[in-house]
């Protein structure tokens, strides 16, 4: 198993709120405009063949409306004619009707049975790559639309790639005087070889368009078997971000397979282990050899909730990596024993579950099991051999069903990772556990910038920005969306989910009428005072609902730092957040 390098997620400590106690539902009304389209949303249902969880996240959940981050308060979406079409907002109160940019060939493709939806991505201010949903990928000279709004697009380049697709992201670049446009694209293959799971395989293909003549350049293909939260390309092509359930690799380029290293021959080691643990439900004990001699200034000890380093000072780490489970940094200690060993407590965050190691991946330890522990786990396995199903008669609920589990209740089989490619060397550079954090959502903040990741964090929502220019900080904390996390996760009917990208607010959509608006915390003009508390409020964070007036499910949902955009089958509704 290859060794991938972990990193963690530096929370800004400053940015978090310990004393937020909750939103104020404000009554306020959300001022809403409609604009009626003239025709439907090519809308795509998913087929009785496209029956997995992953084809539900991919298609069924798409989001059908695309943000200009470019140009502020444009919006697109391509309707059942084939139209890409485009609303600007200028003025609330005069909105037009949305405006065709492009027109697409509907008989182009694969038969109508095998299309997807098609997808929009606004590669830079002056080009956008367009799929058809049928194979077909054409890539627009925009001109700059903010500046050239009555322009029609250029269509430069058009090809059939095989199998429909949607395109995940896109970006481009010149580099020697070469123009080149990299884009993401995502299948849901069926795979013969997946006997145990869905029967479906995720690709996701990346493309390297360039040349005067633009032609595809490149393609390489990574695959896995979970579709992602989170997929985007670098700056310049340079590397590649993927946040799934499950890991990706890469598979081929151009057709090629790529040739995995041969693994040399398992060796048997005799020396003793570095490190031995053993552990209680409460807290993990770690015990390290030390050097003769050594003292607690020679120690070098970090910890986190998700990640712990040891070693000493000046010297390479004895132990380092990602924690099998969060753990409480501030209640867990270390000190030097007689034996001049370090002995490690670790405080679990959350009592009762086994760890099956300490650090993530680490083999070099010991794991001491005592007589208490083994008969538990002997108990607890007694089931498995006996011949009577519910082997202790005075219990009175029957043994665990597997059936009849929820899915909150299921542990996952592999931890989510949020990981980062080398656009070179198609390796790994940088691995993050993600096992407790939540994915909630992604934002454009900028259009230099590559698109922010948001995840919960305890009852908090932490927007998470890649810095690829900073490979010892990859991802830097921006925002912090308070309690989010908590509240969202009561919204059992929520389809969408974003934030300005000011970070002004955040917001999500249900799968029909409702849409959340949640404001970040702002000073009060009035005294307020805490009841129950006795002490005087100084900030409050609003919460405000909008119904919209429609029966339709929604579509799309997009932010600006003034308005909200919500998409329906027949409607456009612009809804005013900031003024």
């Amino acid at each position: 198993m290859m060794a991938y390098p972990n990193c963690s997620l530096n929370v800004n400590r400053q940015m978090l709120d310990p004393s937020f106690e909750s939103y104020r539902l404000s009554l306020d009304s959300v001022p809403c405009y409609t604009v009626q389209l003239d025709a439907a949303v090519a809308e795509v249902k998913l087929k009785d063949s496209q029956y997995t969880l992953d084809h539900m996240k991919a298609f069924g959940m798409y989001n059908y409306l695309h943000i200009d981050p470019w140009y502020e308060e444009s919006v697109y979406f391509v309707d059942c004619k084939g139209r890409v079409l485009n609303l600007t907002v200028t003025l609330d109160t005069a909105l037009g009707k949305p405006r065709e940019v492009f027109r697409m060939d509907p008989e182009a493709g694969s038969p109508e049975g095998e299309r997807l939806c098609a997808s929009l991505s606004l590669t830079s201010a002056t080009w956008a790559a367009l799929s058809d949903g049928a194979g077909t990928l054409t890539l627009l000279r925009t001109s700059k639309r903010g500046e050239s709004s009555h322009l029609k697009w250029e269509p430069v380049f058009s090809e059939c790639l095989g199998e429909p697709f949607t395109i995940l992201h896109s970006v481009c670049h010149v580099q020697h005087g070469i123009h080149a446009i990299e884009l993401l694209l995502l299948r849901l293959q069926k795979d013969p070889d997946d006997t145990r799971g869905s029967g479906f395989s995720t690709s996701l293909e990346w493309l390297t368009v360039s040349n005067s003549k633009y032609e595809v350049r490149k393609r390489r293909l990574m695959k896995g078997n979970s579709v992602p939260h989170y997929a985007a390309l670098g700056p310049q092509g340079k590397g590649l971000m993927v946040a799934s359930e499950k890991p990706f690799s890469f598979q081929q380029v151009d057709g090629v397979p790529l040739v995995e290293a041969r693994a040399e021959p398992m060796q048997v080691d005799s020396s003793e282990p570095i490190y031995v643990w053993q552990q209680t439900a409460e807290d993990v004990t770690v015990r390290v050899r030390l050097p003769e001699g050594t003292g607690k200034g020679d120690v070098r000890f970090e910890l986190s909730a998700d990640r712990v380093c040891i070693g000493l000072r000046g010297g390479e780490p004895l132990l380092e990596g990602p924690l099998c489970a969060p753990v409480d940094a501030e209640a867990s200690t270390w000190t030097i024993g007689d034996d001049e060993s370090l002995e490690v407590t670790l405080q679990k965050r959350i009592d009762g579950p086994l760890w099956s190691e300490v650090v993530l991946g680490d083999k070099r330890g010991q794991c001491l099991i005592n007589t208490e522990q083994a008969t538990h786990i002997h108990q607890g396995l007694s089931h498995l051999t006996a011949e009577d199903p519910n082997a202790n008669p005075e219990k009175d609920k029957p043994p665990c069903n597997a059936q009849e589990l929820e899915d909150c209740d299921r542990f996952p089989e592999d931890s989510s990772t949020l990981m980062r490619f080398d656009g070179d060397t198609l390796k790994p550079t940088h691995v993050v556990n993600l096992a407790s954090h939540q994915y909630l959502f992604t934002a454009d903040t900028s259009p230099s910038e590559m698109p922010a990741l948001c995840l919960r964090h305890d009852v908090d929502a932490l927007l998470w920005q890649p810095r690829p220019e900073c490979p010892n900080d990859m991802w830097e904390h921006v925002a912090t969306f308070n309690a989010l996390g908590y509240v969202q996760a009561s919204k059992r009917d929520k389809k969408f989910a974003t934030c300005a990208p000011n970070f002004s607010y955040a917001a999500l959509a249900e799968c029909m009428r409702r849409v959340f608006i949640y404001r970040q915390p702002l000073p009060v003009d009035t005294v307020l005072f805490n009841r129950k508390q006795g002490r005087q409020v100084g900030q409050v964070a609003k919460q405000q609902v909008a119904s919209l007036e429609s029966n339709e499910p929604v579509l799309g949902f997009r932010a600006t730092n003034e308005r909200l955009f919500v998409l329906t089958s027949s409607n456009l509704f612009v809804l005013k957040v900031n003024n």
